[in-house]
């Protein structure tokens, strides 16, 4: 319970959404966090939204400035790294590649070769992609092993990031006691994610808005999984790196269960519902880029090695990821929603949560 308290973490891409649930989750761990990453796009940032700031250090900064990055890390010493900070939108990376892989490639050897320079850090993770994958459209997960490739300039980028992570880890970090690792996740969702392009987003846009949800391909599949799952892989991982050392410094898939493997007109339909307007999805027929139809992970590796395991339900995911739109559209304090959720899945499983799950059941 206590592994994270004081511990100096540094995330980049604080900012954004899965950094601003990373961030706030280690706050309430009592980790000491300071973040680098480029300011919020505008005042809807989880950032801002849940007042994430308010008890780490941000500094905002780009990943590429390799002047001033050195400078932070020389001056905070960081222990841990979470290294998030990229440019994350597969239909983004088609209108600006050369950004896309300045940063996804280049801000993490910037990242890696500033950390030759720290010798207070131990534990770096590379928070990579499940597109990563040299995606052959199977029917059954990829595994760590499998080939790294990438249709499009996104994906592509981030099996990039996976070889430079992997070259600097055995040139540089192996003989420093640094262990460093990546991860590669499916698709995350949860509350205060308002991304451009990005399905959940979209239609939490559409039903606040009345209208029929937009959406381009209705049976692509992919692994959904709620934000806070992937971000307990991490965890899990970091400190399981602290510990007992090299042999977790490797890639790691951290993926849901094969329920939550749904296509993206299931997860519509589901979204609809539980926000309860009654709206049935259109279909986009504006010509789109080309995205994967099929894609899933193997996630043994991370049960049989580190003992995770996803904790929520595929309801559950998409329950508690509406009802955080519906606080958040209600003026809930979304610092007090966000940690709320935390602390549930933190709960979850344990013999309190059970007792308490089964008590609402006999009461209702």
């Amino acid at each position: 319970m206590n592994f994270w308290r004081n511990k100096r973490v540094l995330i980049t891409g604080h900012t954004g959404f899965k950094g601003s649930w990373l961030s706030l989750w280690l706050q309430q761990k009592g980790a000491v966090v300071f973040g680098y990453a480029l300011p919020p796009q505008d005042d809807t940032s989880l950032f801002k939204q849940a007042d994430v700031g308010a008890n780490m250090l941000s500094i905002e900064a780009d990943i590429r400035d390799r002047q001033t990055l050195q400078k932070v890390i020389n001056t905070h010493k960081p222990e841990f790294v979470f290294h998030l900070a990229a440019q994350p939108l597969v239909r983004k990376s088609y209108e600006d590649p050369v950004a896309t892989y300045d940063v996804n490639v280049m801000g993490t050897v910037h990242l890696l070769d500033a950390l030759r320079q720290c010798e207070s850090t131990k534990v770096v993770i590379n928070v990579t992609s499940d597109k990563c994958y040299d995606n052959k459209e199977w029917e059954w997960g990829y595994r760590e092993t499998d080939a790294l490739g990438g249709y499009d300039p996104y994906s592509s980028s981030k099996g990039c990031s996976e070889i430079v992570t992997n070259a600097f880890r055995r040139s540089f970090f192996h003989e420093k006691e640094v262990h460093v690792a990546s991860t590669r996740a499916g698709n995350v969702i949860g509350g205060g994610d308002w991304s451009e392009d990005r399905l959940v987003p979209d239609v939490v846009r559409a039903c606040r808005e009345g209208r029929a949800p937009l959406i381009r391909n209705p049976y692509a599949v992919r692994p959904w999984q709620h934000v806070l799952e992937p971000l307990s892989g991490y965890l899990t991982l970091a400190e399981a790196m602290w510990t007992k050392g090299e042999r977790f410094a490797e890639a790691w898939n951290f993926g849901p269960s094969d329920d939550h493997v749904m296509n993206v007109g299931d997860i519509t339909k589901h979204i609809v519902d539980l926000w309860g307007t009654g709206l049935k999805w259109e279909y986009d027929n504006k010509k789109q880029p080309h995205e994967a139809n099929l894609l899933k992970l193997d996630c043994s590796k991370a049960r049989s090695s580190l003992g995770w395991s996803p904790k929520l339900t595929a309801y559950e995911t998409l329950s508690w990821t509406v009802d955080a739109y519906k606080q958040e559209a209600e003026d809930a304090d979304m610092r007090k929603v966000l940690e709320s959720q935390i602390e549930a899945y933190e709960r979850k499983g344990s013999t309190t949560w059970i007792q308490e799950h089964a008590d609402f059941a006999i009461r209702n």
